[in-house]
């Protein structure tokens, strides 16, 4: 995947003192010009060739893996079941994590883990509902668990960020709302396949299309980057600590 790295803090063409930059021909550029040049070019590359491949991968990774557990071999076991299905999450999870940050650096590894096992985890809320840790008992609830409530996904990410604003936490943190946006929302998409959206406290959708699911899935990274750039998040990470940022 093709990253993006802010040249406006180490290019010797440009000087925060003037306030200019040089163009490809020598001529003075205005610094703002510069940066929204910049910036522009970044959003462009949300829809780069091998951003759409790996968010297309995710896709049909989507469709492997929702066939795969249908196996017969599968479905008779209810650990197997069970265990296969929240692996399936977290890689989700992961997957489109990537294709927001991109994997170059080890940190960058670290994220990607980190975004999987929030999208697994989401899951603990059923033993927490059932009373019990009964995988029987947990599957077999007759209303659904609180973390699968999807308006708690805005309500969560910017306590979050709230969180993070009065503990002054650094910069190089200010993905982490947008890493649980992520996770929280691809591991609801996937569920409603079956169950639907539950939008308190209007209750729940009908079950989403197959089709609505998976195009969904692939298309959550692209507008997490988009909202990123629009909040400034990419830029804080991209000008402030040289992080390349993958789009």
């Amino acid at each position: 995947m093709q990253g993006f790295y802010s040249k406006l803090d180490s290019s010797p063409s440009s000087s925060p003192l003037l306030g200019v930059g040089m163009g490809r021909e020598g001529a003075p550029v205005p610094l703002s010009l510069a940066v929204e040049t910049e910036k522009a070019q970044a959003l462009l590359q949300t829809f780069s060739s091998a951003s759409l491949l790996a968010s297309a991968g995710l896709g049909m990774f989507c469709v492997v893996a929702d066939h795969a557990l249908q196996l017969s071999v599968i479905q008779n076991h209810l650990w197997l079941r069970a265990a296969l299905d929240n692996a399936t999450h977290g890689l989700v999870g992961l997957w489109s994590w990537a294709v927001v940050i991109g994997l170059r650096k080890k940190s960058d590894l670290y994220e990607v883990l980190l975004a999987g096992l929030l999208a697994s985890i989401i899951d603990l809320d059923h033993f927490y509902m059932a009373g019990s840790l009964s995988l029987k008992a947990a599957v077999s609830l007759p209303q659904r668990p609180p973390l699968h409530c999807s308006s708690l996904i805005p309500v969560l990410c910017l306590s979050l960020r709230f969180l993070m604003w009065i503990g002054r936490l650094k910069d190089a943190w200010c993905s982490l709302p947008w890493m649980l946006f992520i996770s929280m929302a691809t591991h609801h998409v996937r569920d409603a396949v079956r169950h639907g959206l539950w939008v308190c406290p209007f209750g729940n959708t009908a079950p989403l299309p197959y089709w609505l699911y998976v195009s969904t899935t692939a298309t959550l990274p692209h507008l997490c980057s988009v909202l990123m750039y629009l909040t400034g998040t990419r830029d804080v990470i991209s000008t402030k600590h040289g992080v390349a940022i993958d789009v």
